[in-house]
């Protein structure tokens, strides 16, 4: 299908679609080889690699880790319940089904905000009636959390993993543990956190710059980059796992990792459990 028609057929399909906007989620979409994008998100991401052309080894190496981390807490911390802030356009690697592959009973609650990554979500998930897209703003996690797909399908006596990839570095608030912490106060001891966040590993500060005038064009104007310690402080009231705060590659890898494609990722990422309340 050319690319015109695809995007008259998409935009069709989801009558709000923003189309004046490029959109960060469809621009991550399209560096992965997804369809959920339109032309300006093609043409603002093109300009992206062309600034830096190791965007899309962030966009490689943000989702492998997102696959690791799930997992790990579905085999390894017996977590079945997952809500996934942010999620993004579905694609290859979702995170309902690297759990479901390894926990057929496990649930997944996806939120985000943009149209057309809740539309393709729905679209993918057909019949599952352990998985449920939610379109809100994750900033807003009272409508998040009483939202019937969140509320109806999590069980939030028992534990949950908050995923937060990719996306305390686009809210508005560079105050990001604020807003893990509202979610955390609605999770029991034992439930986890996963988060991945922009860093500046190989960008110079002129990518930096020029990555942040890229984004003043989209819909997500802000982009926090964090340190390993800012990243730490993203995870008040759990203890993070090993590795710790590592580039993203790094954390717990399939396959050996060369520190050169680790630092082109320039995404840092933890994993953390939430700790028992004090006694007393």
């Amino acid at each position: 299908m050319h690319e015109n028609s695809r995007d008259a057929e998409l935009a069709a399909r989801v009558s709000h679609a923003d189309l004046d906007n490029p959109n960060i989620a469809r621009m991550y979409d399209y560096m992965l080889g997804g369809s959920a994008n339109f032309a300006i998100d093609r043409i603002t991401a093109e300009k992206a690699l062309e600034i830096i052309p190791t965007e899309r080894d962030y966009c490689y190496v943000n989702r492998a880790f997102l696959g690791r981390a799930v997992r790990y807490l579905t085999t390894e911390a017996g977590i079945d319940q997952f809500l996934d802030l942010g999620s993004g356009v579905p694609t290859v690697g979702n995170v309902h089904e690297i759990a479901q592959a390894h926990n057929p009973e496990a649930r997944v609650a996806y939120v985000d905000w943009e149209a057309v990554a809740c539309h393709h979500a729905r679209h993918l998930l057909g019949d599952n009636d352990k998985v449920t897209v939610t379109e809100a703003d994750v900033c807003d996690p009272d409508t998040v959390l009483n939202a019937p797909g969140v509320a109806g399908l999590l069980d939030f006596s028992r534990p949950i993993a908050v995923l937060a990839f990719g996306i305390l570095d686009i809210i508005p608030s560079p105050d990001g543990a604020s807003l893990v912490a509202r979610y955390r106060d609605a999770c029991v001891p034992g439930s986890a956190l996963a988060v991945s966040n922009n860093a500046q590993l190989s960008r110079t500060d002129e990518d930096i710059a020029a990555l942040r005038e890229l984004l003043s064009q989209t819909s997500t104007p802000q982009m926090h980059i964090r340190d390993a310690e800012e990243v730490a402080a993203l995870f008040p009231g759990y203890t993070i796992v090993e590795p710790g705060v590592v580039p993203a590659a790094y954390w717990r890898p399939d396959h050996p990792v060369d520190d050169a494609a680790a630092r082109r990722g320039n995404v840092l990422g933890a994993v953390g459990f939430l700790d028992p309340e004090p006694a007393g």
